[in-house]
């Protein structure tokens, strides 16, 4: 974000605390009619919230998925659409009143990279609409939200990353996609080792075309109920309901690549 300020001819300031009265004072010298904040990732406090009018643009449908990771969490949920809401920012998180919000519909195959750069569009639009109503001396209402609706965020932790074959492949798959690029998934194997998995897709009933006996005596499907196993030449996690295929994976240390490279290349721990 600085650098792209910069090469617009902007000026940038990043000072170690918001909060603090160096920056409050250069903010105020500055004389803004309103201030905008968008993954700012860090609490302002007062006497700055009281200070200005602050905007907030926020990658949700307001109350649904306050905090750090919305777009994650919508899709890992399974949520058929989510969005963009404008809010003001108050002491609160992300509770504040909402002046404009709009949808966006999430799509089977919608990962975090896909989707965010559409919020993120939508939100600029959105915002520089607040802005040019706000000029002309018509700032969009705001209205309350309704707290009893609210769910939250939390920031993804290395347990949300971990794929547990104890949830359905169905939940997993989403995880996968909630997770690629900016983070990414993985999934245990059986000599404790984690291997990342980019893309995954629920395992349909059908051998896959070009898995032939040869394939299959090689590698014949795991013994365990759960985990990482092979079958027809698929490499797949079994989990309570269902088999998730994992088709771009990565080991530890190593590049990202098919199923096929990696199956080539890498005998399971604890297979023969």
């Amino acid at each position: 974000m600085a650098r792209a300020a910069r090469s617009l001819g902007l000026t940038v300031s990043q000072p170690e605390s918001v909060n603090g009265p160096e920056a409050r004072a250069q903010i105020a010298s500055a004389a803004p009619q309103l201030l905008v904040v968008c993954a700012f990732g860090a609490l302002i406090k007062e006497p700055l919230l009281s200070e200005h009018e602050l905007l907030n643009v926020h990658p949700s449908l307001l109350p649904r998925w306050r905090g750090a990771a919305p777009i994650e969490r919508a899709i890992s949920a399974g949520d058929p659409r989510t969005g963009v809401s404008i809010m003001r920012l108050t002491a609160g998180l992300d509770s504040g009143p909402v002046c404009l919000a709009e949808s966006e519909p999430i799509g089977p195959q919608d990962t975090y990279g896909t989707l965010a750069p559409r919020l993120q569009a939508l939100g600029a639009e959105m915002l520089l609409r607040v802005l040019d109503l706000t000029e002309r001396g018509h700032p969009p209402p705001f209205r309350e939200q309704d707290a009893q609706g609210a769910t939250y965020a939390e920031k993804i932790t290395p347990d949300d990353r971990l794929l547990d074959p104890t949830r359905t492949a169905a939940e997993l798959e989403r995880v996968v996609r909630a997770l690629e690029p900016h983070i990414g998934a993985r999934v245990a194997l059986a000599d404790g080792s984690l291997l990342g998995v980019h893309r995954a897709a629920l395992l349909d009933s059908g051998p896959r075309p070009g898995a032939g006996a040869e394939r299959r005596e090689r590698r014949p499907e795991g013994e365990s109920r759960h985990g990482v196993g092979v079958s027809d030449g698929r490499l797949l996690l079994h989990t309570r309901e269902g088999a998730l295929e994992l088709l771009v994976v990565q080991p530890a240390g190593g590049r990202a690549m098919d199923a096929d490279a990696y199956l080539r290349g890498h005998q399971l721990p604890g297979r023969r």
